[in-house]
């Protein structure tokens, strides 16, 4: 049975009715771009074909019932009037904030009866959350008829995560995972929201992308996220500019001098000011059919966030070097940091032989052995039926 048919089938026993509907959305994998979308900058996010699936229906009666294969949790019951920011800790926070999101934003949700499954692995860096709330987000917009572009349902999802579970996410995750489209990479200006679609077929060029997820776990809630994204407001305070993309990869030498002694200021500052430069490098390579010149640049990009932004760990960096030791055009950590997954660039005749590295590197380090898979540049989220 289909991830889709098993989803309807479960909503059925659960609810004791048809859904109106199945949807998916994608969790992603980020290019390049790392920690700048909150920063107003450019990010580089492909949608993955691990998605989170949702069957859902209608409610009128002010109730939302929420309920996930994967946990062995009941069905959750909440009623709208009691939704509040930052009441709930539980992975219902994220279907449940969108709801009042949408709800915030005067659209007329009444209710939901909501099943949700999903492949995209777990703290891993690969936009779980995020996923989760385009599905739902995307799935009311359908039932009620709102017409919400996608660009306003990923608003209204980092809302719901910013606000409602009280993570200060930027906003690629969620526009990832609705707009990206198979077969390219999401070339996203962060502050209109403009977005380029940059062919990426690395197969058809006799390449292949690695995700290694670590298996180490993180939370962006627990304080560290939030404390980068402080920094960078305060050097973009100290600057006098209202965002780091603001400050032209000309000027940071000048504006590294400006910032004095505030060394970890500096660090930020350089990270998201030389990661922009990187993500324009890379659209320009691509563009240009230089794909395996994009390499290098990804290798710049994980030695910024080790060094500068600090926030990378012995098993990210291990896969990075044993993947480069091993043959990569490039590797470097992708997502917010403190472990997750990293991205390896190689030839399709080298994956195995570097596969084989990274996880006899891992068990000669005494780490859990890592989960890696191919990444494929696949479709933003959408309705199965």
């Amino acid at each position: 049975m289909g991830a889709e048919q098993q989803v309807r089938a479960d909503f059925v026993e659960l609810y004791g009715a048809e859904p109106e509907g199945v949807w998916a959305a994608p969790g992603r994998v980020n290019l390049i771009g790392e920690h700048t979308d909150y920063n107003d900058g450019f990010v580089m996010p492909f949608a993955l074909p691990h998605t989170a699936t949702a069957a859902v229906s209608r409610r009128t009666d002010g109730r939302l019932r929420l309920h996930s294969a994967d946990l062995e949790d009941g069905v959750a019951e909440l009623r709208l009037d009691d939704l509040t920011p930052e009441s709930d800790r539980a992975w219902t926070a994220y279907p449940a904030g969108v709801v009042w999101a949408l709800r915030e934003a005067g659209h007329p949700v009444t209710g939901a009866d909501i099943h949700l499954t999903s492949t995209v692995p777990s703290g891993a860096g690969l936009s779980s959350s995020a996923a989760l709330e385009v599905v739902v987000a995307l799935a009311l917009n359908d039932l009620l008829e709102l017409g919400l572009p996608r660009w306003q349902l990923a608003r209204l999802c980092q809302r719901a995560e910013n606000v409602y579970v009280g993570a200060p996410t930027g906003i690629m995750d969620q526009t990832a995972s609705a707009c990206c489209e198979a077969g390219h990479a999401l070339f996203l200006d962060t502050r209109d929201l403009s977005q380029k679609q940059i062919p990426f077929d690395l197969a058809a060029e006799g390449m292949r992308l690695l995700v290694v997820d670590t298996q180490v776990k993180h939370a962006h809630s627990d304080g560290e996220y939030g404390k980068r994204r402080a920094g960078c407001e305060k050097g973009a305070a100290l600057l006098g500019v209202d965002a780091l993309r603001d400050i032209p990869y000309a000027g940071l030498d000048a504006a590294l001098e400006r910032l004095g002694d505030e060394e970890e200021v500096r660090r930020l500052v350089r990270h998201v000011v030389t990661e922009d430069q990187r993500v324009e490098r890379v659209v320009s390579l691509l563009k240009s059919g230089e794909t395996r010149a994009i390499g290098p640049v990804l290798v710049e990009g994980h030695a910024s966030l080790r060094d500068d932004f600090r926030i990378s760990c012995p098993e990210l960096d291990l896969v990075v070097d044993t993947a480069l030791a091993g043959g990569a055009l490039g590797a470097r950590m992708t997502g917010g940091g403190f472990g997750g997954s990293a991205i390896v660039l190689a030839e399709a005749a080298d994956v195995d032989t570097i596969t084989k590295a990274v996880e006899e590197a891992f068990a000669a380090a005494g780490f859990t052995a890592p989960r890696v898979f191919e990444a494929v540049p696949s479709a933003g989220a959408r309705r199965l039926a």
